[in-house]
């Protein structure tokens, strides 16, 4: 009898933990052959002190762009919903009738979204300020943040793609250049190209060609290479060549590089800008922190952080989220501002809260880690915080909605938790996670995390699309 009741406790307890995921869940898991171990899930009511649904929850594990949510609650907390970036202009030597002789300099203090339009009306700010001719150089101050220790990341090996450029003060359109890939309109059977800031020290070489059928994984049947033609030695010329084939089904596409460091597309964005506003410059570069003797023209201010949030977390932009950090880091640490102060600063901003920091690993912030760890339970805990504090709106607002925009905009539209969902999702090679809020058919809010390592991670969307359903169906 001793021996029976022992066996039946030792099977209920087995069964408790194979049943800790709900039935859809652990299947797809299974499909796609991803270990049970491997896989961390909570789920709690905003309104709830206990989670509904745990495995794994203490696991520490890669979030990859998960992790965006830390960095992002931080800068609410730590910065403010208001918070705005400026960019100053000075100038050194004598100024009359719009002529500068001496020298313009341009002091960058980490605005993650200084586009082309906010350079444009920066330049537009100095000539109706009553420059109008340079006759000196222009000096780019990028001291408020450290210089990194590479100028170019070697996070896979693709080195020119736009999501491994590195932070800098003064960031230029994130310095990249899009790409842009349709079916010719004016020449039969061929592909077009087009860049859509046209620089000067960018030239295209178009082998790609047309072929007829559908669209599908249109990267995967191109193919790219950059050559560096030293034209001079401040201003090389970088040849891009595109082969392969583009079906002729496709829509437009984009692919978004880096080819210059910051510096360099400071500079060149600069000249073409300046002389299309009618000014002349003769000048040449120069990198260093502003003169002591310089006098301040005027600065301008960017969008508010609770702007500037949605577009770093709905389209999951890595090097804004690598700003951020550094902001952080030169707000509530030191000047000039280091990644390894900004992943201090959101540890002890994670530790104020009580959500367990001695396990915490941050990198740069923005899940482009192979480093950076977290555990669910970890992250369930500052969701539900998040959920009740004064910046939720702002907070919430900023991710991406389940089968409306962002990288959630294709999933899950026939679904009935469609539109209900402000979720970020998170994928590397091994890594994939997803977690935020989801409004179930009651009406009630939940938090929802699921962190995936494995080789085979890629393969667990499906899982992660059944946990959503679950969850929402659930009374």
């Amino acid at each position: 009898m001793k021996k029976s009741l022992c066996g039946l406790l030792i099977g209920l307890a087995s069964l408790t933990a194979k049943a800790d995921l709900p039935s859809e869940v652990a299947q797809a898991l299974n499909q796609a052959g991803v270990p049970l171990e491997n896989v961390a899930v909570v789920v709690q009511a905003v309104d709830s002190e206990q989670a509904s649904l745990q495995h794994n929850p203490g696991k520490s594990l890669n979030p990859a762009s998960v992790m965006k949510l830390l960095t992002s609650k931080a800068a609410l907390d730590l910065l403010g919903p208001n918070y705005r970036w400026k960019t100053e202009i000075y100038y050194d030597g004598s100024l009359s009738q719009g002529v500068l002789s001496g020298n313009l300099i341009i002091k960058g203090y980490g605005d993650p979204q200084f586009n082309t339009a906010d350079f444009w009306r920066l330049l537009y700010s100095i000539k109706q300020a009553g420059i109008s001719h340079i006759n000196g150089n222009l000096i780019l101050d990028k001291s408020h943040f450290a210089a990194p220790q590479q100028q170019r990341a070697n996070f896979d090996n693709e080195i020119w793609r736009a999501y491994n450029a590195q932070p800098s003060a003064l960031l230029v359109n994130g310095r990249h250049t899009r790409f842009i890939f349709s079916r010719s309109s004016s020449e039969k059977n061929a592909v077009a190209i087009s860049a859509d800031m046209a620089l000067p020290q960018i030239e295209i070489v178009n082998n790609m060609r047309l072929l007829p059928g559908a669209c599908r994984d249109w990267r995967n049947h191109m193919q790219y290479s950059v050559g560096i033609e030293q034209t001079s030695a401040a201003e090389p010329i970088k040849t891009i060549t595109f082969s392969g084939s583009f079906a002729a089904d496709c829509e437009e596409k984009v692919l978004e590089l880096s080819l210059f460091n910051d510096e360099q597309y400071a500079y060149y964005s600069f000249k073409q800008l300046w002389q299309a506003l009618g000014g002349q410059f003769s000048g040449q570069l120069q990198v260093k922190a502003r003169p002591n003797q310089a006098i301040k023209l005027l600065e301008q201010r960017s969008e508010t952080l609770s702007q500037v949030l949605p577009e770093m977390n709905k389209w999951s932009n890595n090097l804004m989220a690598r700003q951020l950090l550094l902001t952080m880091a030169a707000e509530k640490m030191a000047v000039p501002a280091s990644e390894a102060d900004g992943a201090s600063a959101i540890k002890n901003w994670f530790n104020s809260q009580q959500l367990g920091a001695d396990t915490l690993v941050v990198e740069n912030g923005s899940g482009l880690s192979r480093i950076e760890r977290l555990s669910a339970e970890q992250l369930a805990r500052m969701l539900v915080q998040a959920y009740l504090s004064p910046t939720m709106p702002e907070f919430m607002s900023s991710l991406p909605v389940l089968a409306l925009d962002g990288t959630l905009m294709k999933r899950l539209k026939d679904s009935p938790a469609a539109k209900r969902a402000h979720l970020k999702t998170g994928s590397l090679d091994g890594v994939s996670a997803i977690a935020g809020y989801l409004l179930d058919k009651q009406n009630r809010r939940q938090v929802l995390v699921m962190l995936v390592n494995h080789e085979k991670a890629g393969a667990s969307k499906i899982a992660q699309d059944a946990l959503i359903e679950w969850v929402y169906r659930q009374p």
